[in-house]
């Protein structure tokens, strides 16, 4: 689920643009979406040398890049946009930490994308932002699935104020749909641990502790994403270039709330496991310990039995209960009497 393609090298020079061995091959795809109130231009497939005309003008300019595997567009966007080499090195490196960093004319955001697959499984990537006046650059580490979709939608239906807005809007909207985008996934969880408490009443003595413990793990993981987006959207609220506007900022006051949310929903879903965990482990102590009192009962009501039957297993040859023809059935009796008085014993003692 939580893939990391890319690890630091230790002493590696700052600013390198490296790929990892694991990183795929394939081309990146670049789409255009340029926009204002009453003009849309979308192209898909598009190359470097195409992007810089469309940014001369008072449109909106929308660049998405799908896919890591190709060097050479990161280099061209570093030099045409001018964007540190940090920066293009931190999207190369997809174990990043949400954040914003701000540079003189762009900012530079880096999110992690959280969403359900078409097989109803939790896929995640990293998504880089580069914020400016009127440019917003996104790069995705693949392009088989996003949550931007709803976004686009807007953007071509024209409804609403994201055609009026300007870039800073459309990069609250991305950051916003990738928020929103945490609630199915965690929901889904939500659901899976519902049925895995339900399973723990019914029978208490399941194992799902494979299951608790992967959804802890994932819980945990997602923790680390939710956690800094919160620091993301309280920092965009606090820009200092100036590039989100007083009127973008009270949407983002609406972001900072919902990852807040978000934060609460998974501790409580790490709380509620780390109770089912507990339940289950004294399901089993409590059933070890009734296994434990019923063997030990067993044991007690034996041994004064194998006395007696030791005792007359003996076979000296003046023992006169041996030679009496009911010494036999009257030994019996006497053992069924010794196991019947204790038995009433330990249930007078509450110990049965």
């Amino acid at each position: 689920m939580f893939k990391r393609r890319r690890h630091i090298v230790p002493g590696e020079e700052p600013g390198l643009l490296k790929l990892s061995k694991d990183a795929p091959n394939e081309r990146p795809i670049i789409t255009l979406i340029e926009y204002g109130p009453a003009h849309l231009e979308e192209r898909t497939d598009a190359v470097c040398d195409e992007l810089l005309p469309h940014l001369s003008n008072e449109l909106v300019t929308w660049i998405n890049i799908d896919g890591l595997g190709d060097l050479s567009i990161l280099r061209a966007l570093g030099e045409r946009f001018n964007l540190h080499p940090l920066a293009l090195e931190d999207v190369l490196d997809t174990s990043q930490r949400p954040k914003v960093e701000q540079y003189d004319d762009y900012l530079f955001i880096v999110a992690q994308m959280l969403y359900l697959d078409k097989q109803n499984e939790i896929g995640a990537e990293q998504v880089s932002m580069f914020l400016g006046k009127t440019f917003l650059i996104t790069l995705q580490e693949e392009g088989e699935f996003d949550v931007f979709e709803p976004v686009r939608g807007r953007i071509r239906s024209g409804k609403g104020r994201i055609r009026k807005a300007g870039s800073d809007y459309l990069a609250y909207a991305l950051v916003d749909s990738i928020i929103d985008h945490y609630y199915p996934v965690l929901e889904s969880i939500g659901t899976e641990i519902d049925a895995i408490e339900d399973e723990l009443i019914d029978k208490p003595l399941a194992r799902p502790v494979g299951s608790l413990h992967e959804h802890k793990r994932t819980l945990t993981q997602i923790r680390r994403m939710v956690w800094p987006l919160r620091d993301v959207t309280n920092l965009l609220l606090h820009d200092e270039p100036g590039l989100i506007r007083p009127e973008t900022k009270i949407f983002l006051r609406d972001c900072y709330d919902h990852s807040v949310q978000l934060m609460d929903l998974v501790e409580s879903y790490r709380d509620v496991l780390s109770g089912l965990t507990e339940v289950h482990i004294s399901s089993i102590g409590l059933r070890t310990n009734e296994i434990m009192r019923v063997l030990t009962v067993i044991s007690s009501v034996f041994i004064p039995l194998t006395f007696i039957a030791g005792v007359y297993g003996m076979n000296f040859a003046h023992m006169p209960e041996l030679a009496k023809p009911w010494g036999y059935g009257a030994c019996l009796l006497l053992m069924l009497a010794v196991a019947i008085g204790q038995i009433l014993y330990f249930k007078k003692r509450r110990w049965l």
